[in-house]
């Protein structure tokens, strides 16, 4: 349903995207996750129509956003970061206005407001007046007028920013509902909510594509770096353990164990104990293996853990390799 190839967009000498590239099938709710000013409004606004790109190609709903850009409006529903909302509309009276703008038939038009009216939670609202009504209704709105034509596409730019805790869960909700039936890419740098609500994330730092995260349930399953290198997260698991006793010796008896594919030393606890991760075959359970081993040779089993790697942790990794590497180049560039 979108595919992008290439993109850029220059701004004078400031390059924000830098050969952006990568694609969303038909029902997927993808998250384009990045820090602030990594380069996921210009995409957004792209991809929506409203500012045309420097160089590339991007589709949506299989319409050219360069050459076919009416097609693309008629095909998504867009919620910008600033909801464009009339205060002193009701709710009822805007989205009329907005379906007589986005030129629904007039036989259509009572039924496709009541489906949004009723798919938003806004029904005991639809007569009050907009500038009456809490941040989380007024998204509720800007949802409303994102989905009123039936879209193939939503887009969604920062839906929960400024919203409280109680609020941000029910747009959440109202997202994972909406993806039963539409394609979604959401932007956001907010961890929690890209994966409480999607199934993929798209990681984008100063205008590069870092990498892809798929998601279970909101755990991490696999990993796939911008330079081509996949981790499934899935087929290992890891422990963490602290022991007191010789080094030397407790790493070789640990790799000797069956099932363990690595041994990796974190070095000394507070307390100048050993620590360890062991990854090992996810379809085995060798934590009796490792207390019984530790404990027969007369060492000190101190801790032993499962250990899951956080999607705080995978942020980290893609956006700070990608910094590395930039500020690297740059050095490079400068002794040349």
């Amino acid at each position: 349903m979108i595919t992008v190839e290439n993109l850029t967009k220059n701004y004078g000498p400031f390059q924000a995207l830098k050969g952006v590239s990568f694609s969303i099938d038909k029902g997927e709710v993808v998250g384009f996750l990045g820090p602030n000013g990594a380069g996921k409004t210009t995409t957004m606004r792209i991809l929506t129509c409203f500012m045309p790109a420097s160089s590339g190609k991007a589709t949506v709903a299989g319409y050219d956003v360069f050459k076919e850009s009416l097609a693309v409006r008629q095909h998504i529903g867009y919620l910008p970061e600033n909801i464009p909302l009339y205060p002193e509309m009701t709710v009822m009276g805007y989205l009329k206005f907005i379906s007589k703008i986005k030129g629904l038939p007039r036989s259509k038009r009572a039924q496709r407001m009541e489906i949004a009216i009723e798919s938003c939670g806004l029904t005991e609202r639809r007569d009050q007046i907009i500038g009456q009504l809490s941040k989380g209704y007024r998204q509720r709105v800007g949802l409303a007028q994102a989905l009123i034509h039936d879209p193939d596409v939503i887009i969604l730019d920062e839906p929960t920013a400024g919203l409280d805790p109680r609020q941000i869960i029910e747009i959440r909700q109202l997202i994972r509902e909406l993806g039963k039936e539409h394609t979604i890419i959401l932007s956001t740098h907010i961890l929690p909510e890209a994966s409480m609500t999607c199934e993929r994330l798209i990681v984008i730092n100063e205008g590069w594509i870092t990498g892809e995260v798929r998601l279970s349930e909101g755990r991490a399953i696999s990993i796939n770096t911008g330079d081509g290198l996949r981790t499934e997260l899935s087929d290992m698991k890891t422990l963490y353990l602290e022991v007191s006793g010789p080094a030397d010796e407790v790493r070789t008896a640990l790799e000797r164990l069956p099932n363990v594919a690595q041994v990796e030393s974190q070095g000394l606890s507070v307390n100048d104990n050993l620590t360890f991760h062991i990854s090992y075959d996810v379809n085995a359970d060798i934590r009796a293996q490792v207390s019984a081993n530790i404990i027969q040779n007369g060492w000190g089993l101190l801790e032993m853990r499962s250990v899951e790697m956080t999607l705080e942790e995978i942020f980290l990794q893609l956006t700070t390799s990608m910094e590395s590497e930039t500020q690297g180049e740059g050095e490079e560039s400068s002794e040349a």
